[in-house]
């Protein structure tokens, strides 16, 4: 959403109004993140740049999730190059072989593909430990047999 927002700013301004956006994100719960909102809307970056508010307003249904789970656990899942660079890696992988005899084919290779970007894995992400422990305990042994 940040991202998004951000293409209606200009440079000059884009840091003051993601610092902005941020108190949005960074609420502890969903009552605290629609007042940030409704602040950042009538503050003079949300009146400058009055697409953004909106923008938010729109997805708001997408966004409130999120604030079910404790800090730690939303960095990490709203810290998407990670993310993007796993898919960007398996696009290769299947735009690489072409096409599929059948469906168990092309699941087989997304395995083999995922087994080996993960050997390649060195350094988890800075908050990871705390992160861990809240799946662990959100989602008890779900998590911690799989790990």
């Amino acid at each position: 959403m940040t991202r998004n927002s951000l293409d209606y700013v200009g440079w000059k301004d884009r840091k003051a109004v993601a610092s902005e956006l941020k108190t949005i994100y960074r609420a502890t719960t969903e009552a605290e993140a629609a007042a940030a909102l409704e602040a950042f809307s009538v503050s003079p970056w949300g009146l400058k740049y009055p697409p953004i508010a909106p923008i938010w307003r729109r997805h708001w249904q997408e966004v409130i999730p999120f604030f079910a789970y404790p800090l730690e656990v939303r960095k990490i899942i709203y810290t998407t190059n990670a993310i993007e660079s796993l898919n960007m890696q398996v696009r290769n992988v299947i735009k690489n072989r072409g096409h599929f005899s059948n469906d168990e084919a092309a699941l087989k290779l997304i395995y083999l593909a995922l087994r080996n970007i993960t050997k390649k894995w060195k350094v988890p992400p800075i908050n990871w430990r705390a992160a861990k422990t809240q799946f662990a305990i959100l989602f008890g042994e779900r998590f911690t047999d799989s790990v």
